[in-house]
């Protein structure tokens, strides 16, 4: 494996922890795993009217899970589940065509040398299905989900 996707911006990225931590009272939480390496991302989402008013992500994983969990702690605040579906199609999409995605995500073109290593896609994917799948939970209990009780 080549140390050129190990990038000073990667590795900033995955420094700033953007939205690192728990919330207090989330509406709904979840944590998705890459069996293959043990990556866990662990993403809280408080919700009002279908958009995120506030998220927080422990992100327990290698440096391009923390990057991507990073960019999406930074830049997931008021957007809705459709706005997640459409993240994923594009980091998908980059990550196979090198095309990255629009703003406010565009921070994601830092990971596209991962491209290269289709093993890692996961690891870059792993926080953007954990928040998809807190939305899933919301609507039926899901091995992983967890609904706080109030």
């Amino acid at each position: 494996m080549s140390d050129a996707i190990y990038t000073m911006a990667v590795l900033r990225l995955a420094a700033e922890a953007n939205a690192a931590g728990r919330l207090v009272t989330p509406d709904v939480s979840y944590t998705e795993h890459n069996p293959a390496c043990g990556d866990r991302s662990t993403i809280d989402l408080q919700l009002q009217g279908g958009r995120i008013t506030a998220v927080a992500q422990d992100t327990r994983a290698c440096v391009f899970a923390q990057a991507s969990a990073s960019i999406l702690g930074q830049s997931i605040a008021g957007r809705t589940r459709a706005d997640l579906l459409k993240l994923r199609e594009d980091v998908v999409r980059m990550l196979q065509q090198g095309l990255p995605p629009a703003e406010p995500f565009g921070r994601y073109e830092t990971l596209k040398a991962v491209a290269a290593i289709p093993g890692r896609h996961k690891c870059v994917l792993l926080p953007i299905d954990a928040a998809l799948k807190a939305f899933e939970a919301l609507d039926a209990a899901e091995p992983g989900g967890e609904r706080p009780k109030t």
